[in-house]
This record gives structure tokens, C-alpha cells and sequence, in this order.
């Protein structure tokens, strides 16, 4: 048999789904594992590729299946994903806390199951998938305990509630902690974000009853805080790289909340001055700025008043 189709019966044998036993799939796994069409699967390695200028241009330039670029996706959500859950490959295991959506992003043949792999094609392969099936839900516990250690807690309404790993998630948990008592004292967050989980907490009821659509979340910004009593909105976009709160967001913003009458307060958050050098440019007028390493301060943009509604 061809490398591909060793590499499809490799895939069945750990418990892939049917869907996961495709070219694509097979191609994923010749690629982590650095095998060749005339390389012996006892030769297999452990090596962390990204998507496009890892597992891609291996794929192009070795076995010559070339994939469009949009294709990048389909790799990730339909092969890679579930290769993760299965504990054949581990994400991002140089790198545990990088974001989910950073561009350094990588994949590795986990050592549990490339210890399987390289017995492929010889008398201990049974007996090596039979020990690799018992142990994957002890390995599966195991990459979740180590994963839910880079998660960042923030306690909401009494509840804590878990952001992903990374710096833009970092500035979130600065802003509710360290701006929202600051600034917004005694207001009520009722929606945040996350990479991972762009609705991870979401206050319908509340939203609603200050006439903001609850079926469109991906236009809200990163954080919403309300101040009931003054009937002030905070509209907070944490900026770690890209997405100050610009001209263009205001109208974007403008235009999704029309039918809400509360004052809205525009923030962009930074994690420090650094960062906030990046973007001074693109920054609205009439907004507000906050510094998370700065947590005491505020910076108007607004000329001839202070925070508040527009």
C-alpha cells in the first residue's frame, strides 16, 4: 500500500471517525510524523508544524497534493481538531498558553501515539493500538488538567468564568478586575467575550431590556459593562495587535445599537504604553483610553470634557 493509505489505516485503527480517515487526514499525519512515500513508519518523528508553511508545504512538496489556501480551515477544524481530542496530536505543545487564534499555532504527533505509529507494519502494532485505546481517556484528563492551568479566571455575578490562554485575554481580565471598580463602580457586566468563545458570558435579560439585538454578539465589543443608575454603557475593546476603538468601529457600533438610548462610553484597553503608542493614530475622538500596567489613569480623547456618554 501507498504511505496514504498506510497512514488511513493507522487513523481507523486509533478510533478516528470515518470522517477523519481521508486523504486530507492521512496527509496531516504522514506531514507531523515527517514521513515520506519511502520513509519506514518506525522512523517516524515528533516535530511541531504549523498549518500553511508546515503541514501544507509538506504535503505540497512531498506527496504534491496542493490545497488552496482557504483550505487552511478545513484542515484545522475537520482533521487536526479531532486528531486533538483523539490524543494523537498535541496543540500547541511548545507554547501550551499561546492564544487559540495566534498565528504561531502548532501541532505535534503526541509521544503516546507516536510510539504506536512507529510499530505500525510489525507484530507489536495490535498490542500497542489496544494499550494506546485503554490509555486515552487517562491521556485525555490528563492534557486538560494541563490546559485548564493556563486558562485565566475572572469572577462574574459571584461565578468565576475561565478565559483562554493569551495576552488580549490577559488586558479582559485587567479590565474587569482593575478598570470596571475603578472607573464603572457598581455597574453590571453583562457580556464578554473570548478567542475561543465569542459569547462566554452574555446577560440576555439585561441586554434586552436596554434595546441591544442579542442574535448579532460577533458586532459587540470584546467587554459590555452597564451602569444602571447613571445609564451608561461601556463599550471596551481590549487591544493587544489590532482593533482600537476607531472612527469606523464608532459608526459600526453607532449603527448596530441605534435602538438603545443609554449613553455609550467608547474604551480601548491596552496592557501598556507600549502598545498604546501602536495604535494612537487610529483612536477616535470623543472615546477613552485605559492603560492596564496604568490602572489608575485614564486618557481622554474627548477635548473639552471628561468620561461620559457621547
Amino acid at each position: 500500500m501507498s504511505k496514504i493509505e498506510d497512514a488511513q489505516e493507522i487513523l481507523k485503527a486509533l478510533g478516528l471517525p470515518t470522517a477523519q480517515q481521508n486523504e486530507m487526514s492521512a496527509l496531516t499525519l504522514l506531514a507531523l510524523c515527517g514521513i515520506k512515500e519511502t520513509d519506514n513508519w518506525a522512523d517516524a518523528s515528533r516535530q511541531s508544524l504549523g498549518v500553511t508553511k508546515g503541514i501544507m508545504t509538506f504535503v505540497a512538496d512531498t506527496y504534491n497534493k496542493n490545497y488552496a489556501p482557504n483550505t487552511r480551515e478545513t484542515f484545522r477544524r475537520q482533521v487536526l481538531h479531532q486528531l486533538v481530542q483523539g490524543r494523537i496530536v498535541d496543540y500547541n505543545p511548545d507554547e501550551p498558553d499561546l492564544p487559540v487564534n495566534s498565528p504561531k499555532a502548532h501541532y505535534a504527533v503526541s509521544a503516546a501515539a507516536l510510539s504506536v505509529i512507529r510499530k505500525y507494519g510489525i507484530a507489536e502494532w495490535e498490542g500497542a493500538v489496544a494499550d494506546f485505546k485503554k490509555k486515552v481517556v487517562i491521556l485525555t484528563e490528563a492534557y486538560e488538567k494541563e490546559r485548564s492551568m493556563t486558562l485565566i479566571p475572572v469572577t462574574l455575578e459571584g461565578e468565576e468564568i475561565k478565559l483562554s490562554a493569551g495576552k488580549h485575554n490577559e488586558v479582559q481580565a485587567a479590565v474587569i478586575e482593575q478598570f470596571a471598580p475603578r472607573f464603572a463602580s457598581g455597574a453590571k457586566v453583562l457580556y464578554l467575550g473570548d478567542a475561543a468563545n465569542k459569547d462566554l458570558y452574555v446577560d440576555k435579560e439585561r441586554l434586552a431590556k436596554i434595546g441591544i439585538p442579542i442574535t448579532e454578539h460577533s458586532k459587540l465589543p470584546d467587554i459590555v459593562i452597564y451602569d444602571e443608575p447613571k445609564e451608561w454603557l461601556f463599550l471596551i475593546e481590549a487591544v493587544t495587535s489590532h482593533g482600537p476603538v476607531s472612527p469606523k468601529r464608532i459608526l459600526e457600533l453607532e449603527d448596530f445599537l441605534r435602538d438603545s438610548k443609554v449613553g455609550k462610553i467608547y474604551v480601548t484597553a491596552f496592557p501598556d504604553k507600549a502598545e498604546f503608542r501602536k495604535h494612537v493614530a487610529d483612536i477616535a475622538w470623543e472615546t477613552e483610553v485605559w492603560i492596564a500596567d496604568n490602572p489608575d489613569h485614564m486618557i481622554h480623547f474627548n477635548g473639552d470634557k471628561f468620561i461620559g456618554p457621547r
